[in-house]
């Protein structure tokens, strides 16, 4: 998984992410900005779970989007 990547199309993803951690606010994914390890710091936060349980999680999560992320902001190939 390229974490560049992740960072470089975080605009477009930010929103599933949004959606995995409701409680995390518009303000924190801006911090965030793409960056995993911010990111589980800020699941570590919100939720109150221990940074190990927060990084799987966070793991899980990018492995999940990892088709997504190859798909933004390329054309759509006609059926």
């Amino acid at each position: 998984m390229n974490f560049t990547q992740l960072e470089a199309k975080w605009d477009q993803l930010k929103g599933d992410a949004k959606s995995k951690w409701a409680k995390l606010t518009d303000d924190d994914l801006k911090f965030v900005a793409g960056k995993t390890d911010m990111l589980v710091g800020k699941v570590v936060e919100r939720y109150g779970v221990l940074r190990e349980a927060a990084q799987k999680d966070v793991d899980e999560w990018v492995e999940k989007i990892r088709t997504k992320l190859d798909s933004v902001g390329k054309p759509h190939e006609p059926s």
